[in-house]
This record gives structure tokens, C-alpha cells and sequence, in this order.
């Protein structure tokens, strides 16, 4: 009956806890709330991995003498069970997993605090039942303890569905605890004597799904901290530990996926890189707890090369964070510590020291790291100091592009790139998988064993997510290469590895030569398609899909038992040197946005056909020095289209406030929320001050000193706005009871305004990327969508406006939203002065 209940609990842990905390972490994400998504993902993870603990238990069969052997179904959920000497592996493999949660959840306890009154109370009777839960593995009467305070989160969660569903019905907070936070998470950065720079500064945010820094981090103190408790042998085997690793390293997978969507490749790659790592090291324990003897462990894991790639892999992350801030550097240095540890060459119990030691080092720290993200997200401000950054954008790229012109002659810096957003996590896929499969038939069976989760890992199972993500937004292949790439490491894994002895054992098997052959030849035929059309890609993409063909031809030969291994070995060499060239440079290029490292020019140009240019027409795009050209831009405006045009910070996208439907044209142009205001640009303060607006004597005074300049001022709404020419736009920029209004100090805009009169701007970028510093990163990146550029080159400043809220200066407060290119003491000197 123990054990059947057991099964029970798991199934339904999984089903409830697990599936439908998932689906609403999945589409809280998508409604940009950055708690809610964090924490229903990362306890997601927890209830499945707990409901998968006791579905093992559950099938495990109650007879079963665990002092005898190790057990891999089985694992700790009743308190009778574990009293048990016979069960003290389970006790120690699941206490491992769920401490680590309870720094988690303690977290999100305190953060939660910030959103409402009921969710603290729900997280910190979650935090307290996972404490006696681990108790409770080695004394019953914390399960008891524990089962009292499921009841009160049973209370609680009943308490809030019903909150919210009145919420629902009503269109407003019927019953008390949503709504008004414990306290205001900006008063945690009022703590905190950090610089004016870094003070409340507003973080560049894509609004369309929430930030998933705060999860990937989590999932990273989740997977290392079981690892320690494993190396310090506080668990005899790692076959519970493999599954809690592997459910957390899909939580990471959607942190990564989340990324990818918010087009930011920094996080989408890192996570991702993280999650392949924790799986493949996961695997590999698993499999040596199941097979081999700590003897043939030190042996087998001194011919692993593939940790070297995760070495290398972790170097390239660091380097690329020199421009983000230290503690984002100091986190990557130490997950490249960490693939240190793991290097071929440490061996026995050197090994697990020193892996341990660095994996409660790296804990530690990414706690640290996910609560300032966590804070930082929901605050939508940096208010928990992150450092200053090694190295500026432009300092970089500098560095980089000098490394480009000294092997080939490049006269000035490029500002866009063909590299799309996947491509580093598909050569990082394919190179580990190679350089793992070079020790492929030297060593003996138990090492052939111990090789499968470096090749089928990140070669077939994380290249399928790669494929994925491509059917969004793969423009040359789309999901075809990864997908392809993936059927050829499972199938060579299959052969070479798991199924070297059924092809000896099953006489179907050995049988079927024809169709073994049969199957070299297809990927052999659809991989010679594959490098035509990468012909029309770059040279890194088509010398990897050529190498792959000789791969291939290596694989067909294997059938034939005339393989000679060297020459496979030296392959899969090329072949892995060739996709880390490929994740340096597209992972630079895709950062930056700009072709800093060579990918070599397509060997096949394809030509457009008339058609082709019909459909898709440029934009115009005329030159702000000639005065037709400015004529040009303020006819479109002026007829209802969008442009983008210059200011005297970045490139700004801009709309008539004689057509409203331009300006809700301009949200679907940026993918930008409804709820986010736009602001209004004018020509001259004398135009404001025609219109005599009801502003208090030190208003004036202020605007007078700013203006023009890279500031902006929001003041209250007033109909003073329609006399000034807002007009029928009144309702479409700015918020409801205040506007931004700016006025720029660049003669270009100022003739367009005298045209058009006053406009609605924003800045010229897909929501969440970088402003746009050149007329060529507007067409490359918004052009199909825009009527029209007005080029005028290189940008004044490389950030936008400072945004001052002005709405309570006759009481001595100046607020900022966001610091730009005036620096926020600067303003408060002015502000000081004026007063």
C-alpha cells in the first residue's frame, strides 16, 4: 500500500504540480510578468522532479533488498520508508534536491513581497514545508509538521484562485491581499548607496514576454548544489540526482527559449550552453553509478575529450561579457572554473574535490545572481548594483573590428549582419558532438557507454530545440539544417554506441547490412542538398556541411567495417575547429549587430527577380543634407506614413499627430505594448510658449535652460496640447494625464518640424534591442516596415534622452525614468540652479 501511494502522490504531484504550473509559467511569460513566470517554471521543475521520485519509488518492488544493490527506482516520500537503513541512498539522494529549492524558494519568498500580500505567505509556507520535508526523510514527525502547513498553503491558494477569479468577473480587487504589495521594491534600491549612474537606472526591456535572466540563474543554483552534495559523498549514487538535474535543465532550456524570443542571443546561448552542460554531466554519473568501478572511471574518463569544447565554450562567454557588468563576468568566470574541474586530466577523487568545491562556489553565487535579477526585473529598474562594466559597447567592438582588419582590409565599422539569432547554439550543438565522437573505437565498451550523453545530448536531443526556434525565425534554412544534423548524430550514437551489441547479439540486426547501407546513403544524398544551399549562405557554413559530407562518407564505411580511423578522427577535428570559429563570430556578430568577424562571402549569390523587388520595395531613404530630401520625409508624415528620422540622440521612429492611426502603426512597427506612452517632439519652446500652457514659473525656467538638448520632460495633459496642434492625436500619445514632450538640438529635425508641426516619437529599434546609432541599422532592421528614412548618418549620441518627470517640480522632486545622454547629476545641477 506504501508503495502504491507512493505512485500515487508522483503521478499527481507531476500532473498538478508539474504540467499545470508549467502551462501558467508559460503564459504568465507571455503577459510580461516576470514573478509569476519565474517562480511557476522554476516550481514546476521542483513538483516534477519530487513526483517523479515517488512514481520510481511507487514502481519499485516492495521486496527489494536496496542493501544489496543500488536501486535506481527508488527515492524517499514516506516517512516509514525512510526510517529504514535499507533506504538510507534514497534519503540522502532526495535531500540533496530539495534544500537546494529552499534557498529558491526563500527567494521568491521575499521578492514576492513586493507584488501582493498573498503570495509571500503562500512561498514561505512552501519554503517551511520543504525544510520539513528534508527532515522528515530522516524523522517522521516533521512529515507531520509538514502535512500542517500544506494544509494552510491548501487555504491559502484556495483563498487566491478566488481572489483573482472575482478580480476577473468584476474588473477590480473584490477581496483584500492582491493589488497592494508588502512593500515597494524601489525603496530596496533606496537602501543601497550606489552611484547617481547606476540609481534607478532604467533597464532596456522588451515588453512582449518577461525577463527569463531570473530563471536561467535559479536553474543554476539548482543542478550545482546537487552536484556538490554528490561529490562530497553525501549520496552513494546518482540516479535520483539525474533526474532532478534533468527536469531543472529543461526548466533552463525555456529560460533560454524565453531569451531567443526576446531576441536577446546573450542569455538565449547562455542558457542554453548551461543546460547541455548539467544534462551531459548528469548522464555521464548516472552512467558511471550504473556501470562502471571507480578503477574504470579513471581510465575511461581520461580519454572524454569533449569537456575541452565546454572549456573553450565557457572562455568565449567570458570574453564576450566584457562589456556587461562584473558580476555577469564573475559568473561566467566561474562556470569557466567550473568546466575546469571537469577536464579529462583531474581523475578519481581530485576529481570530485575539486568539481564539488567549485560547484558550492558557483551555488552561491548564482543565488546572489538570480535574487538581483529577480529584484531587477520585477523593479524594471537596476536597482541591486550589478558593477561597472570592464570594457564599454564601443571599446569592444573597436577591439574586434581591429582584429578584423588585420586580416582583411575593412576601412570602416559595418552596421548590420546575416548571422541570425540560433546560430551559435547550432555549431556549439555540433562541435561538442564531434570532438566527443573522436575517441569513438579505441576504447572498450563501458567507455563506448559512457560517451553516449556527449554525443546524443547536445548532437540530436538539444539540436532538436535548436530546430525549433528556427521555424520562428531561420531565414536561410529555417529548421531543416539542425534538424537534419540532429537524425545524424542519433543515428551514428545508435550505431557506433548502443547498438554495437544488439548489431552482435540480434540475428535481425545482423541481418540488415543493406539497410544500414541504405541509410548512409540517404544523409548522404540529403547532405550534398544541404551544401548546395549553404553555397548561397557563407563559407563557415558551407565548409561545415562539406566536412560533414566526408563524416558521412566515414559513417558508410563504418557499415562496411573498411573505416579507417584516423582519417574519421581527423574529420571530426576540422569539423569541430570549424563550428567554434562559427560560434565566435556569429555570437559576436548577432551581439553587436554588426559583421565584426569574417564569415566569408556566399560562393553562390542569388539574384532577385523583378517580382521578388515588386513585393518587397525599399524604402525611400533621401539624405537630411539636401532639402528635397527633407521635403521628401515630411510629405510622407504628412500623408499618414512612418519614418524614421534623426534627433540629436538616436534615430527615432516618427508619426503626424494629424493621424492616429499612423501612431498606433508605429507599436505594431516596434512590437510595443499599448501601455507604454509615446512621446511628442516639437520644433521650439517659443511654440510652447504660444500656446501658454499652465506651467509654474520654475517649469519655465527649467525648460528654458534644457531645451533643446537630449532631455525630455513630461508634464501634465492639458488642451493646451489640441491648440498646439496635438489635435485628433490627444488621446494617442502620452499617458492619460501626463505627455514627454522633446525638442531636439539638431537643425534637420528642426526644418522637418517646421513642415510637419508637431510629431510622435520613439525610438527607431525593434522593442528591447539597441537604439539605433546610423540610418543603416533603421533599414536593415525596420526598413520593410517604415514609408520612408531620413539618412543623416552617424547618430549625435549612442543613447537616447534623459526622461525627467516634471509633474511635481513646484515641490521641489525631479524623478527620474531613465538616464540617457545627460547625466542625471548634470540635471539636478541645473535643477539646483534654477531653484
Amino acid at each position: 500500500l506504501n508503495f502504491a501511494f507512493a505512485f500515487l502522490v508522483g503521478v499527481h504531484l507531476i500532473l498538478i504540480g508539474g504540467i499545470v504550473q508549467l502551462v501558467a509559467g508559460l503564459l504568465t511569460f507571455r503577459k510580461y510578468d516576470h514573478l509569476a513566470g519565474t517562480t511557476f517554471v522554476a516550481f514546476a521543475a521542483l513538483w516534477s522532479s519530487y513526483g517523479a521520485t515517488q512514481v520510481l519509488l511507487g514502481a519499485s518492488p516492495p521486496s527489494h533488498n536496496l542493501a544489496s544493490s543500488p536501486n535506481i527506482y527508488t527515492t524517499p516520500i514516506n516517512a516509514s520508508l525512510y526510517m529504514s537503513n535499507n533506504n538510507s541512498s534514497i534519503s540522502e539522494s532526495a535531500v540533496a534536491g530539495l534544500v537546494a529549492y529552499i534557498s529558491v524558494a526563500f527567494i521568491v519568498s521575499f521578492c514576492s513581497a513586493t507584488v501582493n500580500y498573498i503570495m509571500p505567505f503562500v512561498f514561505g509556507a512552501i519554503t517551511l514545508t520543504l525544510v520539513f520535508e528534508a527532515v522528515g526523510l530522516f524523522s517522521e514527525w516533521a512529515l507531520i509538521v509538514s502535512g500542517v502547513i500544506q494544509l494552510s498553503i491548501v487555504l491559502l491558494g484556495f483563498y487566491g484562485a478566488a481572489a483573482l477569479l472575482l478580480k476577473g468577473v468584476y474588473q477590480r480587487h473584490v477581496l483584500p491581499g492582491f493589488g497592494n504589495a508588502v512593500f515597494d521594491v524601489l525603496l530596496l534600491g533606496a537602501k543601497i548607496k550606489t552611484s547617481p549612474k547606476k540609481m534607478g537606472e532604467e533597464k532596456k526591456k522588451n515588453t512582449k514576454y518577461a525577463e527569463p535572466m531570473a530563471l536561467g540563474n535559479l536553474c543554476d543554483v539548482i543542478s550545482p548544489f546537487i552536484f556538490a552534495f554528490y561529490s562530497f559523498g553525501y549520496m552513494s549514487n546518482f540516479y535520483v540526482g539525474a533526474v532532478w538535474v534533468s527536469i531543472n535543465g529543461i526548466s533552463q532550456l525555456l529560460a533560454s527559449y524565453y531569451a531567443y524570443l526576446r531576441d536577446d542571443v546573450y542569455y538565449a546561448t547562455k542558457f542554453g550552453v548551461h543546460s547541455i552542460y548539467w544534462f551531459v554531466k548528469a548522464w555521464e554519473e548516472f552512467i558511471i553509478s550504473v556501470l562502471l568501478s571507480k578503477n574504470e572511471v579513471d581510465d575511461s574518463r581520461a580519454s572524454m575529450i569533449g569537456g575541452w569544447f565546454f572549456l573553450l565554450i565557457a572562455c568565449i562567454l567570458c570574453v564576450m561579457t566584457l562589456n556587461r557588468d562584473k558580476l555577469e563576468l564573475a559568473h561566467n568566470g566561474l562556470f569557466t572554473l567550473l568546466t575546469i574541474s571537469t577536464i579529462p586530466r583531474i581523475r578519481g577523487m581530485a576529481y570530485y574535490i575539486f568539481f564539488g568545491i567549485v560547484c558550492s562556489i558557483y551555488t552561491a553565487l548564482s543565488l546572489y545572481v538570480a535574487f538581483v535579477s529577480l529584484v531587477n526585473s520585477i523593479a524594471e529598474k537596476t536597482l541591486l548594483p550589478l558593477g561597472s562594466q570592464p570594457l564599454t559597447s564601443a571599446q569592444f567592438q573597436s577591439a574586434l573590428f581591429a582584429l578584423k582588419r588585420f586580416f582583411i582590409r575593412a576601412k570602416e565599422l559595418p552596421y548590420s549582419t546575416t548571422t541570425e539569432l540560433p546560430d551559435a547554439l547550432f555549431y556549439i550543438c555540433n562541435g561538442l558532438a564531434a570532438i566527443s565522437a573522436i575517441q569513438i573505437g579505441y576504447f572498450n565498451q563501458v567507455h563506448s557507454h559512457l560517451t553516449i550523453p556527449w554525443v546524443l545530448i547536445p548532437g540530436a536531443l538539444i539540436q532538436l530545440y535548436v530546430s525549433r526556434i528556427q521555424v520562428r525565425g531561420g531565414k536561410r534554412f529555417g529548421p531543416v539544417l539542425p534538424f537534419c544534423y540532429a537524425g545524424i548524430w542519433a543515428m551514428w550514437t545508435w550505431l557506433r554506441f548502443a547498438g554495437t551489441v544488439l548489431l552482435q547479439s540480434c540475428s535481425f540486426f545482423s541481418h540488415s547490412d543493406s539497410f544500414l547501407y541504405l541509410g548512409a546513403i540517404a544523409f548522404l544524398t540529403v547532405n550534398t542538398f544541404l551544401t548546395i544551399l549553404a553555397a548561397y549562405g557563407n563559407l563557415v557554413l558551407l565548409s561545415l556541411t562539406v566536412v560533414m559530407e566526408v563524416i558521412i562518407v566515414c559513417f558508410l564505411l563504418f557499415t562496411l567495417e573498411k573505416l579507417p580511423l584516423p582519417l574519421e578522427g581527423v574529420m571530426l577535428a576540422i569539423f569541430s575547429l570549424i563550428c567554434l570559429y562559427g560560434v565566435i563570430a556569429s555570437f559576436a556578430n548577432y551581439l553587436f549587430g554588426k559583421q565584426l568577424i569574417p564569415m566569408g562571402s556566399p560562393l553562390i549569390k542569388a539574384k532577385k527577380s523583378n517580382s521578388q523587388n515588386a513585393t518587397f520595395p525599399q524604402c525611400p531613404t533621401p539624405s537630411s543634407r539636401q532639402t528635397s530630401g527633407i521635403r521628401t520625409i515630411a510629405s510622407i508624415l504628412d500623408s499618414g506614413g512612418v519614418c524614421s528620422i534623426p534627433s540629436d540622440t538616436v534615430y527615432t521612429l516618427a508619426a503626424s499627430c494629424k493621424h492616429p492611426k499612423a501612431i498606433e502603426k508605429i507599436y505594431n512597427i516596434k512590437e510595443r505594448p499599448l501601455e507604454k506612452p509615446i512621446c511628442l517632439t516639437i520644433g521650439s519652446l517659443e511654440q510652447l510658449e504660444a500656446v501658454n500652457p499652465p506651467f509654474s514659473p520654475l517649469l519655465w525656467e527649467f525648460m528654458r535652460i534644457v531645451y533643446p538638448g537630449g532631455i525630455g520632460c513630461i508634464v501634465k495633459k492639458g488642451e493646451w496640447l489640441k491648440e498646439l496642434g496635438v489635435g485628433p492625436a490627444y488621446n494617442f500619445v502620452g499617458t492619460k494625464d501626463s505627455i514627454m514632450i522633446r525638442i531636439s538640438d539638431l537643425t534637420v529635425t528642426a526644418h522637418l518640424l517646421d513642415m510637419t508641426g508637431p510629431l510622435a516619437i520613439t525610438s527607431a529599434n525593434p522593442s528591447g534591442e539597441p537604439d539605433s546609432i546610423h540610418h543603416d541599422m533603421v533599414v536593415t532592421r525596420l526598413g520593410h516596415k517604415l514609408e520612408g528614412v531620413l539618412c543623416d548618418g552617424d547618430s549625435t549620441e549612442l543613447v537616447s534622452s534623459t526622461v525627467v518627470n516634471c509633474t511635481r517640480i513646484d515641490e521641489g522632486v525631479l524623478t527620474f525614468l531613465r538616464e540617457g545622454a545627460v547625466a542625471i547629476a548634470t540635471v539636478n545641477q541645473i535643477f539646483e540652479r534654477v531653484k
